[in-house]
């Protein structure tokens, strides 16, 4: 059973930093792409940054470049988000990502709170 769970959040002060972990566990771990999306109150749901699988492609969102930093150990079978000088708009639920064969699974999410 593919499982993705989600930790780090918290609230924080404009300008600190967080660090999300997401931990992976019933597919092979190592070949697949994740993804970090959020989705604060009443707006869509929108991706955030993605690592490859061969840890060589990483991708961000305009709004976090140079904020924010993904990672992988995939020895852990885990995949981490650095934020830092976090923003009030940064404020929302987020959840990792795998697709997986045919499906796309999901972490139950981890709130980041930023406040102004």
């Amino acid at each position: 059973e593919v499982q993705l769970v989600e930790s780090g959040g918290g609230l924080v002060q404009a300008g600190g930093s967080l660090r999300l972990s997401c931990a992976a566990s019933g597919f092979t771990f190592e070949d697949y792409t994740i993804g970090w999306f959020r989705q604060a109150p009443g707006k869509e749901r929108e991706g955030v940054s993605s690592i490859s699988r061969g840890d060589d492609g990483t991708y961000y969102r305009d709004s976090v470049k140079g904020r924010f930093t993904i990672s992988r150990d995939n020895a852990k079978n885990t995949v981490d988000l650095q934020m830092n000088s976090l923003k009030p708009e940064d404020t929302a639920v987020y959840y990792c990502n795998a697709v997986v064969g045919l499906s796309s699974y999901w972490g139950q999410g981890t709130q980041v709170t930023v406040s102004s």
